[in-house]
């Protein structure tokens, strides 16, 4: 198979706290729309092929649980998942606090000190009811080693950025981790006299 023809799949998951917009992020990303009533997920799979940066993109996505009574099901997608939306409200400092350790799971559970992430601030067209400030956000994705957006899914504001740049980041991730080419075995030369 010819690398033109080769579609690469990335396997995707949103993660955060209840409430956050995991769903509408995702739909808005997935079907260009905005669902505005709330009904927890327990988890919801979608797929998208999309360009990004001229290559083919097979988006694998995972729509997590944030509720609290779902957490045994984490590690088993934290295993398969090759990046992560990390997703508090700039509504909700108590979903911007359970951040970290949404992050400190995803690399205990990868066995890693560093891991494809992005840290998104959902519900930025709600700035009237901001609880998080943009500069909070940005230090907390440094302190983390993590990329940072803000997003509306309301407003389909850096949706699809927040997506493709995770993309680009386990790009960059799995072309710094493969295995470096070892050094080919000197062979040795008999010469006859």
């Amino acid at each position: 198979m010819s690398k033109s023809n080769f579609v690469k799949e990335y396997k995707l998951v949103v993660v955060g706290g209840g409430g956050v917009g995991k769903s509408a992020l995702t739909i808005q990303f997935i079907q260009s729309h905005f669902v505005d009533e709330y009904d927890p997920t327990i988890e919801d799979s979608y797929r998208k092929q999309c360009v990004i940066d001229d290559e083919v993109a097979l988006l694998d996505i995972l729509d997590t649980a944030g509720q609290e009574e779902y957490s045994a099901m984490r590690e088993q997608y934290m295993r398969t998942g090759e990046g992560f939306l990390c997703v508090y409200s700039i509504t909700s400092r108590q979903s911007f606090e359970e951040i970290q350790s949404f992050h400190q799971q995803i690399l205990r559970v990868k066995d890693r000190d560093e891991f494809p992430m992005i840290l998104v601030g959902n519900k930025s067209d709600l700035e009237h009811q901001r609880a998080v400030s943009s500069d909070e956000g940005k230090h907390l994705a440094k302190t983390l080693k993590v990329e940072f957006s803000e997003t509306s899914a309301k407003q389909r504001l850096n949706v699809d950025h927040a997506f493709h740049q995770l993309v680009r980041i386990i790009r960059r991730y799995n072309k710094d981790n493969l295995p470096k080419n070892p050094e080919k075995k000197k062979k040795l030369k008999c010469l006859m006299m």
